[in-house]
Formats: C-alpha cells, structure tokens, sequence
C-alpha cells in the first residue's frame, strides 16, 4: 500500500458531529500510501469528532471550505455521523464542492450518513449505493439502487454503512484513487444534471 498514492493530493469535507473513526481512519489510511490530505471545513478551528452519540475529541482542520478548489484534489472522502453530514447537505458551497469532483470524473467515497449529501449535490439519482440503513429510503427516494454491503463502487463512487466497515472502504479509497479519474463519473454525472 506504501507509495500507491504518491502524488495524490485528497480532500476529507467534515463539520462538527463527524463520527471520528470514519475521518481518521481513512485520512490514516490514505496518508500511509503516500498520499497527501486536508481535512476540509466550514470553519478553520477545530471540528468536534464523535464516537456514535459521545463526543470524542477534537479534530484538527487544514483548510476552510471557501478557501479551496476541488480542481486542486484528486479525490474526496465524505464521513458520516448523523449530524456531520446533516449540516453540510444544505450548504450551496459544498453541493458545489461535491458535485465539482464528479463532474471532473475524479473518485468520491462516502460512508454512513454521508450519501446524504449526495442526495442534496444532485449525485445520488442512478447511483448504486449503500449507506447507514436509517438513510437507504432517503436514497433510494432520490433515485439511487440501494443495497446492503460492506462496500460498493459505482464508476469511482465509494460507499460503506458504518465503521465496521471501514478497513473494506480504505482498501477501495486507495484503489480507486490510485486509478483516478473515472469517464463514468462523469457521464453519470451529466446524466443526473439532465434528469
């Protein structure tokens, strides 16, 4: 795994309420194959990190929202934890954020909550998928093939349930962040766009 992602620039996008071990472990995972990550948010001070429902510690954030490109990365990681990705969904910046690097056809991963915000950036509709099972009629009523996995990838888009299943998600972040850009992203994000 050392070195897969040498080069590789990636964006974690997180708020305060994120389940911690879906931030850590992935940025973990991806820094130890070589690749480079900031972890992104609405705010430059710290984020306050969750285990479920019990405040956790203190996550440090590299770079505020309004201050970076999504040209600028090769990759995005969406974690969940119920309130994380509720308070990012309705944000106009980051339904532009997310829906850049589908647009660009670069690989998005999303686990738990997370999908949620798809459903806001308009890249949930035609996407086989899986989430937390408290969000699946969420997705699936916005369009998606929902189903019940550890992981699922869907022309570079990267999805997991829960923090039982991370060592499945990081494995598949790194592989298809080491491949890059996807064509079928694109065009499944075109496809959405004129649905």
């Amino acid at each position: 795994m050392a070195g897969q992602l040498d080069g590789k620039k990636i964006a974690i996008l997180a708020t305060d309420g994120v389940e911690q071990a879906e931030l850590l472990s992935p940025q973990a995972a991806l820094i130890k194959a070589g690749a480079r990550v900031d972890v992104i948010s609405l705010k430059t001070e710290a984020i306050q990190g969750f285990d479920h429902i019990t405040p956790g510690q203190k996550i440090p954030v590299d770079r505020a929202l309004e201050s970076v490109d999504a040209a600028d990365y090769d990759g995005l990681v969406l974690p969940g934890g119920a309130q994380n990705p509720d308070r990012l969904r309705t944000e106009p910046a980051v339904q532009a954020f997310v829906r850049a690097f589908f647009e660009a056809g670069k690989p998005v991963g999303a686990i738990c909550h997370a999908p949620w915000i798809l459903i806001d950036a308009g890249e949930a509709k035609g996407r086989t998928l899986t989430s937390y099972k408290t969000i699946r009629q969420d997705l699936a009523n916005a369009g998606a093939v929902v189903v019940d996995r550890e992981v699922v990838v869907d022309q570079g888009l990267i999805t997991s349930r829960d923090p039982d299943d991370l060592p499945a998600f990081n494995a598949k972040l790194i592989e298809e962040f080491a491949e890059g850009r996807h064509s079928g992203q694109t065009e499944k994000a075109h496809e959405a766009e004129h649905a």
